[in-house]
Formats: structure tokens, C-alpha cells, sequence
């Protein structure tokens, strides 16, 4: 079951590795049948990373390599564009290429990674996300579920708990609210106990 809470005008949901893998099982199986047949898969690192490596073994294509879009405020972009600081790691000139993250939010860094591999020469692009987001200016070709919501993926748990808490300035007036709430959606209450203990460690 995919719980939910309130989190500050935003939905909290916790999606759990059987979770993931089903939604990837079923995207495979979208992408044969519609007889697109990727030469390259690339992942977006770091959030497309897991769901690009699934992928390649689900679709039977070992040309998995990563591209890396970053938000620097103050560099070349700012919070609202992001920058390529890795380029594709392999060349794609006339091949078929399928781009993979976990979710795409306002699709800048979609967007970006996408024209950067086409102007590569590649052949053709395509999208695949398990989550895709209304509001995005891209929507891609493969998605699993639309959502409003904040995911919680369980590769990065630690990062998202850690974010929470920071937005507090005392994390101990918080910590048995928002344990409650990470709890709630489901996420095994082991590891944020675990992870809360290393973040207020880490703030001595």
C-alpha cells in the first residue's frame, strides 16, 4: 500500500525496493511493447542511477552509461537551472538512446540532458521515470504514476530525513513529530531511528 501524510501543504510518500521494482517490471515491459529499442540507456545520476541499471537487465541491454545535471546558484546556472557537469559517457551519434531518473519534477534537468544528447547525434530520445510531476515542462514518453507528492526512495532515506531536520533550527524539538510522520508512510522506523541518531551525532 503506498501511504501518505501531510508533510507542510505537500503529500510524504515512501516507496519501498519491491515497490520500485514492480513499477520498473511494468516499464520494461511499456517499453517492448512499444517497440522502441534503446542502443544506449543512459542514467541521470544520482536519483536515475538504481532505476537505469534495473532497467538494463530488465530490457537485456548492457549500454548503461550515467550523465551528471547539477544545480549550481552562483556558477553558470542558478537553484532554478541546472548545469551539466558530466557530459554522456559514450558516444550515441545515430543510436536510440533511453534517458532514466527516478522523477521528474520541473523537467529543467531532463530538458537539459535530453538537448545535450541530442546535440551529441543521437539518432533518437526518449524518457523514462517512475514518477512524473504535472507541473513539469517535460513529460516523459515511459512514466509509472503521476504524483503531487514528495517520494521517498529508499536509496536515499538518510538524504531526505537529513533535509527535513535541517530545515529546523533545534532538530530535538522535532525529532518524535517527524519520526511519527516518516514512520506513518511506511518507512522502517529502524533505519530513521538509526539515521536521526547519525545526523544528531554529526551536529555535535
Amino acid at each position: 500500500m503506498w501511504a501518505c501524510i501531510v508533510e507542510k501543504g505537500e503529500l510524504l510518500e515512501f516507496s519501498t525496493w519491491n515497490q520500485v521494482y514492480d513499477l520498473l517490471l511494468h516499464q520494461a515491459e511499456r517499453i517492448r511493447k512499444s517497440g522502441f529499442r534503446p542502443a544506449v540507456i543512459v542514467g541521470v545520476s544520482r536519483g536515475g542511477l538504481i532505476p537505469a541499471r534495473v532497467l538494463s537487465d530488465l530490457l537485456d541491454n548492457p549500454n548503461l552509461v550515467t550523465v551528471t545535471a547539477e544545480f549550481y546558484p552562483g556558477f553558470a546556472g542558478n537553484k532554478n537551472n541546472p548545469v551539466l557537469t558530466k557530459c554522456v559517457s559514450k558516444a550515441v551519434v545515430d543510436k536510440k538512446v533511453l534517458v532514466v531518473d527516478e522523477i521528474v519534477d520541473t523537467g529543467s534537468s531532463l530538458s537539459l540532458v535530453k538537448e545535450h544528447i541530442l546535440k551529441q547525434g543521437a539518432a533518437e530520445v526518449r524518457i523514462a521515470t517512475l514518477y512524473y510531476k504535472a507541473r513539469s515542462v517535460l513529460k516523459p514518453e515511459y512514466y509509472e504514476k503521476e504524483t503531487d507528492s514528495w517520494i521517498i526512495f529508499p536509496w536515499d532515506l538518510k538524504e531526505t530525513i537529513k533535509r527535513v531536520f535541517d530545515r529546523n533550527a533545534r532538530i530535538d524539538a522535532v525529532v518524535e513529530k517527524e519520526t511519527a510522520k516518516f514512520i506513518e508512510v511506511g518507512t522502517p522506523p529502524y533505519l530513521v531511528k538509526k539515521f536521526l541518531s547519525e545526523i544528531q551525532e554529526g551536529r555535535k
